[in-house]
């Protein structure tokens, strides 16, 4: 008879772990908090979206600390993404 070990958890999303995977989501600006321009892009559609450079990450994403450079104007959408929650740890998983 073999025990079968469960899996070991996934570790608690934190800032000093967090790889900033919400930082390669498309992000559309439906309020305004103050996002500078030249971080701002139009869509096909006419619709302000956070821009992105050509590797896919936000381009408000401060490459080296792997933290918004904008942060106290981050979109809405942003502060609604909690970090450690279901959306956030499929992120993750995503990326690995």
């Amino acid at each position: 008879m073999t025990i079968d070990t469960p899996p070991s958890p996934e570790p608690k999303a934190t800032c000093a772990n967090c790889q900033a995977c919400c930082c390669r989501l498309e992000v559309l600006l439906i309020t305004d908090t103050g996002v500078p321009d030249h971080f701002i892009e139009l869509d096909k559609w006419g619709g302000q979206t956070m821009a992105r450079l050509d590797d896919g990450w936000c381009a408000a994403l401060n490459r080296q600390s792997m933290k918004c450079s904008i942060y106290e104007n981050r979109p809405w959408v942003c502060r609604e993404f909690e970090m450690g929650e279901h959306e956030c740890l499929t992120e993750r998983a995503a990326n690995l």
